[in-house]
């Protein structure tokens, strides 16, 4: 009797570990799945434009690797700084949700130091789509350090459209001969950026997508490039647009599309055309001199090399592209990184709880180009404005400096933050009365273009807003002597950056700090510092 009650003991002690280990299985299993990576930033020589410059590798790589993820994977990634300068890596349009500690910018992190690292921990949450990464610091980007981001749906979740048979990647941008330092030092003694000198499609001058005939093929298109827009085409084909910057869109027919700075989108090609080789052309757009770089499309059954003149960039310009930019609709009726429909939040009847006009100037401050916004240029602090925030350290940057309208008082120089609660659901007026495009970009968001238009913004114009299938991105153009309206809900707590594109405007002042906040702490608004968190300027010391 005893022997027996010992065997049915062991055989529930055996059932409950059993049990124990299947739970810890499914939690395990329950967990979004983690990614680890280690990349090296180096100096390289290489010679992108045909003579040879020094450039920023990562891992020896130019372009830097891909990060190809799926929705939700927790990101770890080492980043060690063989460079001889402080280093930081933004990543472009991932919303770094509750996070901002992991933004990769000077107003939330302190720069890697020369020969030290700093591990990034981020998720891809809830997102999808085409995305990069490049430097944040000095004037790193016109060195290189740019990279794809390629978020992938879960295999569950349905895509509005037949899956591609593969996806190319194609990172293009105008590019410089001159060494970053010197271009960096050239904007330091208050010269403007000489126009560049060519434009490069993955690092390189010619590219060759190689695909079969029959067969569609998804292209991730960016523009990684400082300070030029560009149209995109392809020979003999038209690109259907099916995502642009983590929404999926009413998938329209193109002969060529306009990228601007910062900007990114996916588009389906099928190859039905006779088996050849056929040109891809980016060329420039709104500027004077026209710089271009072409590649090939070849069918892998092709014995004919490309032929004939590449294709021409569209007639005109201004009118030609709004009118393009108005056809970009959000697909209402397809899912995003999520199976709930996109048009679940209808942005088009809540009421903004404030409204924010900001206008680009690009004013001469002692006899030195600068740029900036409502009258005010932006400083960099050698401490972090979050670290500064968290740390309730004074002094360091102003909140009263960028008021809501612009104005005609005299163009001042601050480190400035433009405070918001979170929940706050804004309308943001971009005024360009310059002659140039400007792009402009939110960090931790995406937001609603809901109007372009010509000439001086009024509250007039809001009956020509798009209230009901506007288009959300991470960054918007803003045409030269126009306006651009967003609506951003503000879902997401932290101090973000608002910043010109353009990254000699950034560089000299064109951005500030958008600060969402709410009074209540709670890690369901917001995580805490990371362990690793750095301390830099006057929060050398200050204990988490």
């Amino acid at each position: 009797m005893a022997r027996g009650k010992a065997t049915s003991l062991l055989h529930i002690l055996l059932l409950l570990g059993s049990l124990a280990l299947l739970s810890s299985l499914v939690s395990v299993k329950g967990e979004s799945p983690y990614k680890f990576y280690t990349w090296t930033v180096t100096y390289g020589i290489i010679s992108p434009l045909g003579v040879a410059q020094q450039v920023i590798l990562i891992n020896g790589q130019f372009p830097g690797p891909k990060l190809e993820v799926v929705t939700n994977d927790n990101i770890i990634l080492n980043l060690i700084n063989k460079l001889d300068q402080p280093f930081l890596l933004t990543w472009n349009g991932i919303k770094q949700r509750k996070n901002s500690w992991q933004d990769g910018v000077l107003g939330t992190n302190c720069p890697i130091p020369p020969n030290s690292n700093f591990t990034y921990k981020f998720q891809t949450k809830d997102q999808i789509g085409t995305y990069n990464y490049f430097p944040s610091t000095a004037f790193h980007k016109a060195a290189g350090g740019f990279g794809a981001i390629n978020v992938y749906a879960r295999p569950r979740i349905p895509i509005p459209y037949p899956l591609p048979v593969s996806d190319f990647t194609l990172l293009i941008g105008d590019w410089f001969k001159t060494n970053h330092k010197t271009l960096q030092q050239r904007l330091d003694s208050g010269e403007v950026l000489p126009f560049p000198d060519g434009m490069l499609i993955n690092g390189q001058t010619q590219t060759t997508f190689t695909g079969d005939q029959g067969k569609t093929y998804m292209l991730r298109i960016s523009n990684v490039g400082l300070s030029s827009s560009f149209n995109f085409r392809i020979q003999g084909h038209t690109m259907k647009v099916v995502e642009v910057e983590g929404s999926h869109v009413i998938q329209n027919d193109y002969d060529s599309l306009d990228i601007h700075v910062g900007q990114s989108l996916s588009v389906l090609v099928t190859l039905d055309q006779p088996p050849k080789d056929y040109y891809i052309v980016a060329s420039t757009r709104f500027v004077r001199r026209k710089l271009s770089v072409t590649g090939l499309l070849r069918y892998s059954n092709s014995r004919v090399p490309a032929s004939g003149a590449p294709p021409p960039p569209p007639p005109g310009e201004l009118i030609w592209s709004m009118r393009q930019a108005r056809t970009f609709r959000w697909n209402l009726t397809a899912n995003a990184a999520r199976p709930n429909p996109q048009g679940s939040f209808h942005y088009g009847k809540i009421t903004p709880t404030k409204s924010f006009v900001f206008s680009n100037s690009a004013p001469l401050i002692n006899g030195k180009q600068r740029y900036a916004v409502n009258g005010v240029s932006y400083v960099n602090s050698e401490t972090p404005v979050k670290l500064a925030d968290h740390f309730n350290i004074a002094g360091v940057f102003s909140t009263n400096a960028i008021q809501s309208v612009p104005s005609n008082s005299r163009v001042t120089v601050a480190t400035s933050v433009v405070q918001a609660s979170l929940h706050d659901f804004l309308e943001i007026v971009f005024q360009n009365n310059e002659k140039s495009v400007q792009s402009w970009h939110l960090d931790g968001y995406d937001f609603w273009v809901v109007g372009f238009g010509s000439g001086q913004w009024t509250p007039a114009k809001r009956r020509l807003y798009n209230l009901a299938d506007a288009l959300t991105r991470h960054t918007t153009q803003v045409y030269p002597n126009a306006w651009t309206t967003i609506l951003v809900s503000l879902d997401n707590q932290g101090m973000w950056n608002m910043r010109s594109a353009k990254w000699d405007r950034q560089y000299l002042g064109q951005q500030f700090y958008l600060k969402v906040w709410d009074p209540v702490k709670s890690l369901s608004n917001e995580y805490n510092p990371p362990d690793n968190l750095f301390r830099c300027g006057k929060a050398i010391g200050r204990h988490l």
